[in-house]
C-alpha cells in the first residue's frame, strides 16, 4: 500500500497491491480529506471519487523522461541523450521526487530513471502506487525489484517504467 499527496495540486495518488492504484484531483473540491478514520465508508468513499491509474497514454505525447534538473548527473544527461536517439522526440520534465514516480504510474510519463542517491523513505510508497499501475521500479544495475528494510536505507540506482 502507498499514499502520497501533493497539496499543491490537492492530488493524491493511492494504492493497494488487490485493489491497483488511483489518483483523485481536487480533493477537497470532491470532499476528500476531511477526518474520515472512523468512518467505515471512507475507503468506498474514496474509490467512488478516483481514477483507476494507468490513464489513456496521449497518443500525441511524445515520449517523456522524468528526471530532476537539480540533481542532473552526466549518467542522467547520457540516459536522456540515449532515449533520444531511440525515440526520436523526448520531452524531459522535472519534478519532485515522489510526483516523478506517480507521473510513470499514471501513464503522463514514460520513465523515471534515477540515477543518484535517494532513501528508502523517499521511494517506498511511489513504489507502491507504481507498481499497483503496472509500472516496474528495478534496480539499474541488474533489473531487479528495487528491494527494502536493507540494513542500509540507502537504494541503489533505479529505473521506474512503463512495462
Amino acid at each position: 500500500m502507498g499514499v502520497i499527496y501533493v497539496p499543491v495540486d490537492d492530488t493524491l495518488y493511492f494504492a493497494d497491491a488487490k485493489l491497483g492504484a488511483f489518483k483523485i484531483d481536487a480533493c477537497r473540491k470532491v470532499g476528500i480529506g476531511t477526518d474520515a478514520s472512523d468512518n467505515p465508508q471512507a475507503l468506498d468513499k474514496l474509490l467512488g471519487q478516483a481514477t483507476r491509474l494507468p490513464l489513456g497514454k496521449d497518443k500525441d505525447r511524445p515520449f517523456t523522461v522524468m528526471g530532476s534538473r537539480s540533481h542532473a548527473t552526466p549518467e542522467l544527461e547520457a540516459y536522456v541523450e540515449t532515449m533520444r536517439h531511440k525515440y526520436g522526440n523526448v520531452d524531459f520534465i522535472s519534478a519532485g521526487s515522489s510526483l516523478k514516480i506517480c507521473r510513470v504510474a499514471e501513464g503522463r510519463a514514460d520513465v523515471y530513471p534515477r540515477l543518484g542517491p535517494t532513501m528508502e523513505w523517499d521511494t517506498a510508497a511511489g513504489q507502491a502506487i507504481a507498481v499497483a499501475s503496472g509500472a516496474r521500479v528495478v534496480r539499474h544495475d541488474d533489473g531487479n525489484a528495487l528491494a527494502y528494510n536493507k540494513e542500509n536505507l540507502l537504494n541503489p540506482w533505479f529505473v521506474v517504467e512503463r512495462q
